[in-house]
């Protein structure tokens, strides 16, 4: 039987429990038999003093998934031709993986700008969008309302951003609670985001 793999796209800088909500909600309650958190590399052509070496947010993301069977980490864009799109991935990913059936996985946020996605007509042909929500401005496109291949997902609304995390670690505020305590151990191991 073809599994049936959402791929999950972002820097996860960090990874938090709202990520790993909405990955198991979807591992869980839709036809998805797994999902697969992308982690995005760094631009080597921005300067983006946030955000942390690629395989620091990988072991993180490795890490927040350990006990849960169903979700996964991949670097497959770390090797890939930079700048990347998703469009590429997904193509490379259905080569290497020909037996496996790929979706993405997208918050309602992604979705009103995803007419400016290199060849989305290409992603909306070939694969399933599942959009889980987000409060956010501005409406989404007549051609996403109703289209097949886009699948809303009563997932929970999770207002908790990874930027805010950063800000208040950088503020010594507790942030603890919205990391798993492995990633949140991992963090304050390394020091990071002070």
């Amino acid at each position: 039987m073809t599994k049936k793999i959402g791929l999950y796209f972002g820097t996860f800088n960090p990874i938090h429990v709202g990520h790993l909500i909405i990955a198991n909600h979807l591992a869980e309650f839709s036809d998805l038999d797994e999902v697969w958190f992308v982690v995005t590399p760094h631009n080597p052509h921005k300067i983006k003093k946030t955000l942390l070496e690629d395989h620091h947010r990988l072991t993180m993301v490795r890490i927040a998934v350990e006990d849960y069977p169903k979700l996964h980490a991949s670097n497959v864009e770390f090797d890939l031709p930079q700048p990347n799109y998703t469009v590429n991935t997904l193509a490379y990913l259905e080569e290497k993986y020909s037996e496996k059936n790929f979706c993405l996985i997208m918050g309602e946020d992604n979705l009103k700008s995803f007419q400016k996605w290199k060849n989305y007509e290409v992603i909306l042909e070939r694969y399933s969008i599942y959009v889980y929500p987000r409060i956010s401005e501005g409406t989404v496109e007549t051609q996403f309302n109703n289209h097949k291949k886009i699948k809303k997902v009563d997932a929970p609304i999770i207002e908790l951003s990874s930027t805010f995390i950063r800000n208040g670690i950088k503020s010594g505020k507790n942030i603890k609670p919205m990391l798993s305590s492995e990633v949140w151990k991992y963090l304050d191991e390394m020091n990071f985001y002070k």
